[in-house]
């Protein structure tokens, strides 16, 4: 059974979580959305910024760190953003790293954005 992680975040405008728990492992998703609901439609640094703290709230919220992120997929809309993202990246995440994928995709769900954010992280025990 999954539990929902109540992140703080901008309320979901269509049927989805921001995170959820199942079987101790936490599932997240983030795009680029500011507090109020709108997108960061900004520079790619920008963006990457605002996708993975967002990352980071939710799974703090879930009782994590990104210490316990095992699995990160990047989604992005401009192969030549990856050397701003990967700047932001190594911010956030340290080493040893997640494992990553990063997937060149035509657009994302919200207008504008050029980079969505998916990770799994394994709660502590």
């Amino acid at each position: 059974m999954r539990q929902v992680v109540v992140t703080g975040l901008s309320p979901e405008p269509a049927p989805f979580s921001h995170a959820v728990i199942a079987n101790g492992v936490v599932f997240t998703a983030h795009l680029p959305i500011r507090p109020d609901g709108t997108a960061e439609t900004g520079s790619a640094t920008a963006q990457a910024e605002l996708a993975l703290s967002n990352l980071k709230r939710a799974v703090e919220a879930a009782g994590a760190t990104l210490d316990d992120v095992a699995q990160v997929i990047l989604f992005v809309t401009r192969l030549e953003d990856k050397p701003a993202i990967d700047e932001v990246y190594a911010r956030y995440f340290r080493p040893p790293y997640p494992s990553r994928a990063c997937v060149v995709v035509q657009e994302l769900v919200v207008p504008g954005t050029r980079i969505e954010v998916v990770a799994y992280a394994a709660m502590p025990r």
